[in-house]
């Protein structure tokens, strides 16, 4: 069974009947579900996953002090921890008083404060600008099972609200970075012998393309074990997922360098594609460069397309 499947049985039968049986007084103030850091969050656990921080827990959800007081959150702590400790053969994790906690009993507001540096969703010019989607995908993953004060809900739905202007922003930066590395220096770094350099280019010629997918797929890049696993998910250009798998995992000798130039090619040519089916770039060409400065041009927001272009990258 996955984690999140796990934990809304765990929820139906144990937490839910505990909530409304003994907090029915703060229940309308409350939010329940499963998102956050592990890869159950994501649905990508497996056999695997199961060896840390994998049990039948869930998070309950408070607003303010000031809607629900510290007594009756450490009596719902209290009554979180007397639930049964097994459930369909795993066992629950104790719960660390030192913080860090995956389930359990969380104020709205440290739970986002803490992945995305703002309590409540809100993020400026320059959080947008730097904050790692890997922190925003684990703010907004997962389910929420219910949410009666409606305070998770609408933050949740802020944060997955990037701003157009910030999506063009970080797409020029990354196409830019696709054609300095992959179009330009990985033949570059071959001609010379410089099989390394070469293998770094591909790299950062890959790291750029994820982004640039993901970005266009509209969808935040999760930790970099899981970008693979949630590139192939995708909708648009997910295909490419497997021959940047090759890019990355075969050597730069001989035949096998040329064939690598066509694969980083075809895959700049799958974007360019859709960057024109999203009227994103008014570049008519194959250079990647030239549409990642289009793309900057055609961000609304005077501020931010004055930016430098790796200002979000």
């Amino acid at each position: 069974m996955k984690g999140l499947e796990l934990s809304k049985a765990f929820f139906e039968e144990y937490g839910r009947p505990m909530l409304e049986s003994g907090f029915n007084d703060i229940l309308p103030y409350l939010a329940v579900g499963l998102f956050g850091s592990g890869s159950e969050c994501f649905g990508f656990d497996d056999e695997v996953s199961t060896d840390h921080d994998f049990e039948a827990g869930f998070c309950i959800f408070l607003p303010d002090e000031k809607t629900v007081d510290r007594r009756s959150a450490f009596l719902l702590e209290r009554a979180y921890a007397k639930l049964p400790k097994e459930f369909m053969g795993y066992r629950r994790n104790m719960l660390s008083p030192v913080g860090g906690a995956r389930h359990g009993v969380i104020r709205t507001a440290e739970f986002f404060a803490e992945k995305t540096g703002t309590p409540d969703g809100v993020l400026s010019l320059e959080q947008w600008l730097t904050l790692p989607e890997q922190s925003l995908a684990e703010a907004t993953n997962g389910e929420v099972f219910f949410d009666n004060y409606g305070e998770v809900t609408e933050i949740r739905s802020r944060l997955k609200a990037m701003p157009e202007s910030i999506r063009r922003k970080k797409l020029a930066g990354n196409l830019l970075l696709m054609a300095q590395s992959g179009q330009y220096n990985y033949k570059r770094c071959v001609d010379r012998g410089e099989t390394a350099a070469a293998q770094l280019a591909v790299f950062e010629f890959v790291k750029s393309a994820t982004s640039v997918i993901f970005l266009l797929n509209k969808k935040y890049q999760p930790y970099y074990k899981w970008s693979f696993r949630a590139l192939r998910e995708l909708e648009k250009l997910s295909l490419d997922a497997e021959i940047m798998e090759l890019l990355l995992t075969t050597n730069n000798d001989g035949d096998m360098a040329e064939e690598k130039y066509y694969s980083i090619e075809g895959i700049a040519s799958d974007i360019i594609d859709e960057l024109a089916e999203q009227k994103l770039t008014e570049a008519i060409c194959g250079d990647l460069e030239k549409h990642a400065y289009s793309v900057n041009d055609g961000i609304a927001d005077g501020e931010i397309r004055n930016l430098h272009i790796l200002a979000a990258v």
